[in-house]
């Protein structure tokens, strides 16, 4: 990434200093991604060097949060089309920016330090657009593409290798507490709109189409799509890599 961070100050100097200041100043991958985002999230009242801070803490303390960090940006390089390198997505695709401040308010909520959590989770909600409670259990290898309009409920999991596309809900149906959240098994795509509510599950290898409804579980490697959801075909591949959001069987099964 620091090749191509340089060879993009060397077309763009006018940028030189962002990106010196963004990653050669630093001297990990860690360092400048904690820079990065508390240079976003700083506000009037919390100095970005104190949340560049507690973020470094983070990974300090918990080395999984940057191998998922990681995971994260190669997924975004390898399913995205727009993303044509390491560095723009880092730099600047706040789906990937959002996910990441959701990463440390997680471990700063396990740590009891809930309130920290929800603070970052407001200021990630108020700078990015997408809002995701601290105590999701979110997995790696996750794209949050543009991002825009993504909410994931308190009690909502989603497993390792799900592509989520933007104005995607995670919620409930009422105002019941506990487990309340939907289950997103690895190796989904989560079509762009798709608003999945309840505990309910979507299998692995789902395929949600966009704009639907889910309120019933999704089994395993099925494409569902309308409102409410509906089964309309067997997805062949890997839903989550492919990208593919279109389906051409619209033959709903009988009886559902």
């Amino acid at each position: 990434m620091q090749r191509e961070v340089k060879e993009m100050a060397d077309r763009e100097p006018i940028l030189a200093s962002f990106l010196y200041a963004t990653v050669f100043n630093h001297t990990t991958f860690e360092e400048a991604l904690s820079f990065l985002l508390a240079s976003k999230l700083t506000s009037a009242t919390i100095h970005s060097i104190t949340l560049r801070d507690v973020m470094y803490k983070a990974h300090c303390e918990d080395p999984s949060i940057a191998d998922a960090c990681v995971a994260d940006l190669m997924a975004v390089r390898e399913r995205d089309p727009a993303s044509t390198s390491f560095a723009h997505p880092f730099l600047y695709f706040k789906g990937y920016h959002a996910l990441q401040t959701y990463r440390v308010s997680h471990h700063l909520w396990k740590n009891d330090r809930k309130e920290l959590a929800l603070h970052l989770q407001s200021r990630m909600s108020e700078i990015f657009s997408v809002d995701i409670h601290p105590a999701a259990r979110i997995g790696q290898g996750i794209m949050l593409d543009h991002g825009t309009g993504v909410v994931i409920g308190e009690t909502a999991v989603v497993e390792d290798n799900v592509s989520i596309m933007h104005e995607v809900t995670l919620g409930g149906t009422g105002k019941q507490g506990g487990d309340r959240h939907p289950k997103i098994r690895k190796g989904c795509l989560i079509s762009v709109g798709a608003k999945i509510l309840g505990n309910i599950e979507i299998g692995e290898g789902a395929k949600v189409g966009g704009g639907a409804v889910v309120l019933n579980d999704v089994a395993p490697h099925m494409t569902v799509a309308g409102i409410p959801a509906r089964p309309v075909g067997a997805v062949k591949g890997a839903a989550f890599k492919e990208m593919d959001q279109t389906f051409t069987d619209s033959t709903y099964a009988e009886g559902i």
